[in-house]
């Protein structure tokens, strides 16, 4: 081997000592790589919308359940949590936290407790599956909902006997006395009634009203109304919505009083004028068909594929998600960000406002399952059945 060989070779072999100092170094330095990695994985600044109130959380961990630990945001079984504890989240997802509590609630005077994880009177009654046109609350349905006693008074019958006429009137008033006023009823003074006037109005309540004595110069009587129903092609064929209440008129009959001695004789008619007009009620009556299962044609891989699996799990039929694929056809055509500008509803079922399918998902702004699945969670709460909801999108433009 020459001298230049032996030098370049010489070159070439390093020591074994600096060797592994060189290995030891690069091990720590990929250590330490990788735990800077995963801190930075791990780390993460996530809003957390506690019971209507965000909050900014930093957390080092994987899951919804590590970032609420974080917090000390303390969750129960029985609580609402979006996306679920062991789900995993990125930074700046959202959390959604609703603590659930019972509730006070009287309906038509029978009172019962109600575990619930709304926010509002009105998220309250929708969880009851009640209806905005057929109650009267105690407080607005945008009111935050507190702990003292939510008194619900629902759509009912009263039969009243007056007068010698039947009047079947219906009200949502919560007492006997503003049933009355609502049914058009108006009682003179020493007049009387079979059902105390602020006991509880209850379903099928009749009323007998005896008058005062009638001796005098001037009577007013209650006048029926008429009833009539509509046929209604916008609605479901089967359905039907009182569109106007009836309410009963006013007769004043003057009278001519024959005396003897002081004592009322006999009385003659003079004049009987209506004073107060009755108001007809009108019953609108679907005669629209349900949509044809048949003809519903779902494309592989679509929103409504999706739905359908969804509704299906739920034991409704094909009916039923034929009365769907229309009802959101006409709200938002199917388009996961259709937004209305002047309303705020957002997504296919239209959310009004849209944040309120977070409680389905943090990605309830771009993901067509968690929309559909807050879409039919509120439509079994407060119709029970898509073809309900169609109904009344059908009668009123709106569900």
């Amino acid at each position: 081997m020459s001298d230049a060989e032996e030098r370049a070779t010489t070159r070439r072999i390093v020591p074994r000592g600096r060797l592994g100092r060189l290995v030891a170094q690069a091990a720590v330095l990929a250590v330490v790589a990788g735990v800077t990695s995963a801190f930075a994985v791990l780390h993460k600044q996530v809003t957390v919308d506690v019971d209507g109130h965000p909050v900014r959380v930093e957390a080092f961990g994987r899951t919804v359940g590590d970032v609420l630990a974080s917090g000390n945001i303390t969750v129960g079984a029985r609580d609402l949590v979006a996306p679920s504890l062991d789900e995993t989240i990125s930074s700046d997802d959202q959390i959604v936290v609703r603590h659930g509590h019972d509730v006070d609630v009287e309906v038509d005077g029978a009172q019962r407790k109600v575990w619930t994880t709304a926010l509002t009177v009105g998220e309250a009654v929708d969880s009851l599956g009640l209806h905005d046109d057929e109650v009267r609350l105690s407080a607005s349905r945008s009111a935050s909902l507190g702990r003292d006693m939510l008194r619900v008074s629902t759509l009912k019958t009263i039969h009243l006997v007056v007068d010698g006429q039947v009047i079947d009137g219906v009200s949502s008033a919560a007492t006997v006395r503003d049933a009355l006023k609502d049914i058009g009823l108006v009682l003179d003074d020493g007049d009387q009634v079979s059902v105390p006037l602020d006991a509880t109005a209850v379903d099928g309540l009749v009323v007998l009203v005896t008058r005062a004595s009638t001796g005098g110069a001037t009577v007013t009587e209650a006048v029926p109304f008429d009833s009539q129903q509509v046929d209604d092609p916008k609605s479901i064929k089967g359905t039907t919505v009182i569109e106007t209440k009836g309410k009963a008129g006013v007769r004043t009959t003057t009278y001519e009083l024959q005396t003897v001695g002081g004592v009322v004789t006999g009385r003659t008619a003079i004049s009987s004028v209506i004073t107060v007009a009755p108001v007809t009620q009108v019953t609108k009556v679907g005669t629209q068909e349900l949509p044809d299962p048949a003809v519903v044609v779902v494309a592989p891989g679509s929103a409504q594929e999706i739905a359908k699996g969804m509704v299906a799990a739920r034991g409704w039929g094909d009916d039923q998600f034929a009365c769907l694929v229309s009802l959101w056809n006409a709200e938002s055509g199917w388009r996961v960000n259709a937004g209305n500008q002047s309303s705020g509803a957002y997504g296919i079922p239209q959310a009004l406002p849209g944040s309120k399918m977070a409680s389905a998902g943090a990605d309830w702004q771009t993901n067509p399952a968690t929309q559909i699945t807050w879409g039919l969670g509120y439509i079994a709460g407060r119709y029970g059945t898509p073809c309900a909801a169609y109904a009344k999108h059908q009668s009123s433009g709106w569900y």
